[in-house]
């Protein structure tokens, strides 16, 4: 892939306009203007730029839904591909669609490491490899960047978990961090050249991050970091600390810990007039590049034209999918041939309510999602696909299907909110069309007290439990009664977004006939006249009476047909920013609902719609398993294109799955008073499965396609340029369909005094390829033969063992490589 070129900016002209502003303006560029902008200085021609939250959709400065935007697939998706090519086109496509949302800067990719299963964001990051994380996060800002649009790679570092995460002290060793965290972050900066990076909120080796000597060594005098680093929102919490470190831009603003007290602290000596002015410099260097600055060309005069979004994000999704089991006794089960389907059993909540993205400030609002069920239908017709729950994913309050609600001013789909002041006079009214609905910061009227969501609801005949979810005061009237009156209580931990990512659900019991219901929910948000949120969700909370019943009654349908399709998954409380899981065991009764299915029906596949591995103790029992992630918006299309052949699943895995959740080489990321202790060192993911000698569900890098494939031989080339060799691969393609495959090498060595793993990923190659042989190149570069030692980054000499294969647990063939 070839390197984007830094950009450069007249420094003369930087600091002629640096030198125009007197300190307190100076100073007030440094905080943010509002929640997703900076701060403007017209006598400088310096415009306001714009923020927006990734990583696999770009979300502009709201979460209307009026206002779509492109939800691509999770990033566990993309590490599932394996493909640096893939994700330059992935972030690409976000790069055009922040400048449809005209946003100047991106917050993304999330580059920390899956150290352990339970990370409750690891949706958002790539993998447990450093190396794998690393290449396809320098794709990912090649692409975006490429459309004058700047990637912020975050959260750096270590910010692997999201227990105690705006506290916590993670403790890592120099060599550790070297080899693991700041690596993934490496080639980001010094390749891609990103023009921004996000400070983490946790603490490393006793210092928080914002204040951290890491983010000037490496990241400044080793890497030659020429860019702005911001905060995470709301993480700097000092004023001469931070701003006597390398952190250049507080995040939110307007009000922070810098302003005036960063003003009176320069006054005061105790933070020099040269330390802020390069922040400054900084912040008018990310201006340059992305347009912001009056009378300076900007980095990209004319973007790349942008791709078809929609059709991108579906075959995305396929090239991620991972088939971790086809068939039994040697006969493949997938793919099916779409006329020999006389009918198809569909089963699971996430086949109808599919999980498309993750959690938390991730959350984009697409214009459409295709789940599963619609997608199979579309291919195969309804009269083919049968439907049933079969077992409850989703908890606490969804939102109110479109379909099935009225805004009772306008007669068009949706509902009308009106926000009013303490006196209930109206400050503002809103006609949307989703019942979830989110509004930050200047969104919000000056003195709103309350919000009133209007709706004229129709739905099937019987009891239904309608409510909120969200935190403040809840009143629910249904046709002028009051079925509902309390006080939505967020419990857990509260950080920023907390009213999002966590908010409660209240609901009462509510019966209906076959007419339309008169719907008015009121809602005081707790904070008073200082808002900085207001979010609320109109919706109903589905209860299922009889569990046993109901997977009775999925088996019988399972029973009754060709082939039966089970969809299991996660959900919101689940997998999100803001917590880590307790468990990695699948919610709900869904492990009794496959094994009734697979008993029932022997031709049973189980889609797996997760963003980070689950518990499967089923596994063995059904015909196959294909994990999805969370596929983004077309994510149902892409199930029928994989189970009826038309694309191959083309993913490997990123991160080892575990069998039991309870083995020894799966680590902890709860911390202990505070602290959080990296002892496992290097031996991180599969790395430490295979010191520990346990055997996972299923490794890293194992997946199938629906050819078959040898390894026929392996020898290690002549050194290149950069010091590395060219590991030359040949291998054949011995079905009789065009197939996908990732050739992949791992190093060892034996004895030595230097700690290893015993192996490690050290480079790979994607193949497409048709039956036949090929003979293919994978580069190792000079570091995968390199440790970090006192003095820095060493070769020990001797003879290093290189090991290709298909997976970390699958690599038959051997070279011998000498070094030094």
């Amino acid at each position: 892939m070839p390197a984007t070129p830094a950009h450069t900016v007249d420094e003369n002209l930087l600091t002629d306009l640096i030198g125009r502003l007197d300190l307190d303006r100076k100073v007030a560029l440094l905080t943010g203007a509002d929640f997703w902008s900076t701060a403007a200085e017209p006598a400088i021609g310096l415009r306001a730029m714009v923020l927006s939250d990734g990583p696999a959709g770009v979300r502009g400065t709201s979460f209307d839904e009026r206002d779509p935007s492109l939800s691509l697939p999770s990033s566990t998706a993309l590490g599932a591909t394996w493909d640096p090519q893939l994700a330059r086109r992935y972030g690409s496509a976000l790069g055009a669609e922040a400048r449809r949302q005209h946003a100047d800067v991106v917050l993304g990719p999330t580059i920390n490491l899956h150290r352990t299963p339970f990370g409750g964001r690891h949706f958002e990051s790539f993998s447990e490899d450093p190396l794998l994380t690393a290449e396809l996060a320098a794709g990912y800002v090649e692409g975006m960047q490429a459309h004058g649009v700047a990637a912020t790679p975050k959260h750096y570092v270590a910010n692997d978990a999201e227990s105690e995460r705006f506290t916590v002290d993670n403790r890592v060793d120099e060599r550790s961090l070297r080899e693991l965290y700041l690596a993934a972050f490496e080639p980001a900066v010094t390749r891609a050249h990103a023009w921004a990076l996000m400070s983490a909120y946790n603490s490393v080796n006793g210092t928080t991050m914002s204040e951290n000597p890491l983010l000037t060594s490496p990241l400044h005098d080793e890497w030659g970091f020429d860019g702005l680093v911001m905060s995470d929102w709301g993480a700097v919490r000092t004023t001469e600390a931070s701003a006597n470190a390398a952190q250049h831009l507080v995040m939110p603003g307007p009000r922070s810990t810098w302003g005036p007290a960063l003003a009176e602290a320069v006054r005061a000596g105790r933070v020099p007039t040269d330390v802020v002015d390069e922040k400054l410099r900084r912040l008018l260097r990310l201006a340059a590049r992305v347009g912001a600055l009056e009378g300076v060309e900007p980095a990209v005069a004319q973007a790349p034209p942008a791709e078809d979004g929609r059709a991108l994000a579906r075959s995305l999704s396929a090239a991620g999918m991972v088939m971790v089991r086809n068939g039994r006794h040697g006969a493949g089960e997938l793919p099916w041939g779409a006329g020999r389907l006389g009918s198809v059993a569909v089963i699971g909540h996430n086949a109808s309510l599919a999980r498309v993205q993750g959690g938390g400030s991730a959350t984009v609002r697409p214009a459409a999602i295709v789940s599963p069920l619609e997608g199979l239908r579309a291919a195969l017709g309804d009269d083919v696909v049968r439907y049933r729950l079969g077992a409850q994913v989703a908890e606490g309050v969804q939102p109110l299907a479109p379909a099935s609600i009225t805004n009772p001013a306008t007669g068009e789909p949706g509902l009308r909110a009106v926000f009013r002041d303490a006196g209930g006079a109206e400050l503002r009214t809103e006609d949307r069309t989703a019942a979830s609905l989110i509004w930050m910061g200047p969104e919000i009227p000056a003195g709103t007290d309350h919000v009133e969501l209007h709706a004229r609801w129709v739905a099937t005949p019987g009891t239904h439990r309608l409510g909120a979810a969200a935190v403040g005061g809840v009143a629910l009237d249904v046709d002028g009664a009051t079925v509902l009156d309390t006080e939505a209580v967020l419990t857990g931990d509260e950080g920023p977004g907390a009213e999002i990512f966590e908010a409660p659900s209240v609901s009462a019991p509510v019966t209906v006939g076959g007419e339309p219901a008169e719907l008015v929910l009121r809602f005081r948000p707790r904070g008073g006249g200082t808002l900085a949120i207001v979010a609320v969700t109109l919706g109903e909370e589905l209860v299922v009476h009889d569990p046993d019943a109901e997977i009775a009654a999925a088996a019988a349908l399972a029973a009754e047909s060709d082939v039966a399709l089970v969809v299991v998954g996660t959900n919101d409380r689940i997998e999100s920013e803001g917590f880590d899981r307790t468990s990695l065991a699948l919610p709900g009764h869904q492990d009794a609902l496959v094994r009734a299915v697979a008993a029932a029906n022997p031709r049973t596949v189980v889609l797996v719609n997760s963003g980070s591995p689950v518990l499967l103790p089923w596994r063995d029992d059904v015909a196959a398993v294909l994990l999805g992630w969370f596929g983004g918006e077309r994510f149902g299309e892409a199930v029928a294109d994989v189970l009826l052949g038309a694309v191959e699943p083309g993913g490997r895995l990123p991160t080892t799955w575990p069998a039991t959740g309870t083995e020894k080489a799966v680590l902890s990321g709860v911390p202990a008073d505070g602290t959080l202790r990296y002892e496992e060192g290097v031996h991180v993911g599969h790395r430490n499965w295979l010191r520990t000698g346990e055997t996972p569900a299923y490794p890293f890098g194992h997946g199938l396609g629906y050819t078959t494939w040898t390894l026929d031989a392996a020898t290690a080339g002549a050194p290149t340029s950069d010091g590395g060799v060219s590991a030359e691969v040949t291998l054949t393609n011995t079905g009789t369909r065009t197939g996908r495959q990732v050739v992949q090498a791992y190093l060892s060595r034996d004895g030595g005094d230097v700690d290893r793993p015993a192996r490690w990923l050290a480079g790979w190659t994607v193949v497409d390829a048709g039956p036949g042989a090929t003979t293919v190149t994978v580069p190792i570069s000079a570091r995968a033969f390199q440790h970090w030692s006192p003095v820095g980054w060493a070769t020990e000499p001797g003879t290093f063992t290189l090991h290709v294969g298909f997976s970390v647990a699958d690599t038959p063939l051997t070279a011998e490589i000498l070094c030094g």
